[in-house]
Parts: C-alpha cells; structure tokens; sequence
C-alpha cells in the first residue's frame, strides 16, 4: 500500500509517499523559515499562500523521483489540525482532490499523533505500552498509549508550549526565528547555571506544563540589564536548562506513575540535544527505553502523517470528503 502524505500544518509544505506505513519512498520537505524570518515569526496569510505555491512542485517531484504513478497510490492522509487554519485548508482541499480523482480513501490525521508516530518509521516493532513527550512549537504534552490509536493525556501546557517559549525567548533577545535551534547551540558554550529561571513545577504529582512565567521571567531580567552581566551563551543555556528541567522532571513522574518501559520523544523540540541527553541519562537511571526520531523526522513533515494515516485505514477509520479542518484539535 503506497499512502500520499500531505502536511501543512503552518510553515513547512510536505509530501511524502510511504509504503505500508513505515518504508518512507520520499519526504519532501519545503521549509519557509526564510520568508518568515523577516518577521520574527510565522505569518498565517503568507504561510498559506506559499503552500499553494510549493504544493504542486513537491507533488510532481515526489512521483517523479520514486519512479511511483498515480495509479499506485491507494490512500491519500493530510494533516486537519491542530494548526493554522489557512494553512491547514490548502493541504486538506488538495488531499481531498487527490482521493477524488484516484476513487481512493481520503484520512484526516492529527497533528500531534502524527509526531508520535513518527517512531514507527524509524523503529516499526515498537511495542505498547509506551509514553510519549510531546514537545513542539504549539504543544507541550504526555500521552499514554497502550494500543494503537489510544491516546490518553496524562498532562498538558496550560499556556506557552516549549517550543514556543524558545521562539519568544529567542524574539526577545533578538536571535532570530526559528528560536530552538539558535539557543540550543548557543547554550552548547554557555554557562547553564549563570542565572537561575524559575521552573514550574505545578506541585508534586501534576503533569501539566507552564512556560509563560519563565517566558517573563527573562523578558523582566532583560530590561534589568542580565546582558550587561552575563554573555548570550550563558542566557541561553540557563534558559534551555530551566525548560528542560521540568520536561525530564515531569516525563520522571509519569514514568513512575505509569510504570511504562518505554518512552518516546516526538515533536520539533525533540530535537534539543541537552533534552535528549538528559531523557537518555533518565533512561538509564529508571531501566526504561528511550525512542526517538532522526532530526528530519522530530520537525513536520509529511512521512509521520502518511504512516498515522495508514495506521488509521488499518484500524478501519475512515474520513468522508465533507471532513473540514480543526485548528484546534485535540487529539
């Protein structure tokens, strides 16, 4: 079965043809970070409007560079949310046009499950039950699978997700856009207990997350004159070890509470390398096994919703043509 991957979720165009699920034929990512750049950050109306650009280059490049015809694709999956809801309509309106045309089944995928299953592309045998972090630009959560497509949230961000914190943090301090992959690296040289940011941790057994009062606590230090002291290497450092000590403090607790073995990472931030490091020291500590995706695979693309998808058909779900978009959706 040859699956067509379509992703918009916001600023990256993608397609991807995976073939049963897990043996990615192609994953063409079309990032706009540059245009985005300009403005500090992801503006809708433009996103949208480049996905209509990128979408038909992507999708003639995906055939062609497989040797794959479109009598060959038999399911069509496209991201309906959660995301920029112009962005997300561009993706979904193609994907169903594609499932029209080839008289074949059309899955909307949620983002987020998308991310987790960006595992199974990489390790197909992984086993239930797991917990998964998911950490990225608009979403901070832990989720509990124990079969597939059964996904119970253990906790969640009540505000800023990490992702977007590291984007704020990064506007603030004027660092440029996208702000994780900036600060990650100039932490690398920093000093992560120059300054002490405060961690919220939300008493002794929750699971939730909150970013938005470290957020303020650097934008306060900023106007205090924290540069004047200390360098940028160790702003950045203090700030990521603030965010990811209560990312491992919380994935701890639900290990314990849980009592899973194995742990998977998913989302744009699982590409941090300080929070991989620390997770796989946790790993090691508490006896659990640690999964992750290559870097290609942790940001959107469209192999993680073509392997969703398929999973979905497999598990007798389908979606109608009259399916809209749910920028809000959880999963």
């Amino acid at each position: 079965m040859i699956c067509l991957g379509i992703e918009t979720s916001c600023d990256e165009t993608s397609i991807a043809l995976v073939e049963n699920g897990t043996r990615i034929r192609t994953n063409l990512i079309s990032s706009q970070v540059e245009v985005h750049q300009l403005y500090g950050g992801v503006v809708p109306e433009i996103a949208s409007r480049k996905h209509l650009e990128n979408f038909n280059v992507l999708l003639d490049q995906a055939l062609s560079e497989t040797g794959l015809s479109w009598k060959d694709i038999s399911l069509v999956a496209a991201t309906r949310g959660p995301g920029l809801v112009g962005a997300l309509l561009v993706g979904v309106a193609a994907a169903k046009s594609v499932a029209l045309a080839l008289d074949v089944p059309f899955i909307g995928v949620n983002h987020l499950v998308g991310h987790v299953y960006a595992n199974y592309l990489e390790k197909p045998d992984l086993a239930f039950p797991f917990l998964a972090l998911v950490v990225s630009g608009g979403h901070t959560c832990l989720v509990l699978l124990k079969e597939h497509l059964k996904w119970e949230t253990l906790g969640s961000t009540r505000d800023d997700a990490a992702g977007e914190a590291f984007d704020k943090v990064a506007r603030i301090f004027n660092l440029g856009y996208p702000g994780g992959p900036i600060i990650d690296k100039l932490a690398k040289t920093g000093n992560p207990k120059a300054v002490d940011f405060p961690r919220a941790f939300l008493g002794k057994d929750s699971l939730d997350f909150s970013f938005s009062g470290l957020k303020t606590a650097v934008m306060n230090a900023k106007k205090a004159g924290v540069l004047e002291k200390h360098s940028i290497e160790d702003l950045s450092a203090s700030f990521q070890e603030a965010v990811v000590d209560v990312l491992v403090e919380k994935t701890r607790r639900a290990v314990l509470q849980t009592g899973v073995k194995t742990v998977v990472l998913a989302g744009g931030v699982a590409c941090n390398s300080s929070l991989r490091t620390r997770l796989s020291k946790l790993a090691e500590q508490f006896r659990f096994s640690l999964s992750y995706p290559s870097p290609k695979l942790c940001t959107d693309n469209a192999a993680m919703i073509a392997c969703a998808g398929t999973f979905q058909y497999n598990q007798g779900i389908r979606d109608n043509l009259a399916a809209d978009v749910v920028p809000q959706w959880e999963p």
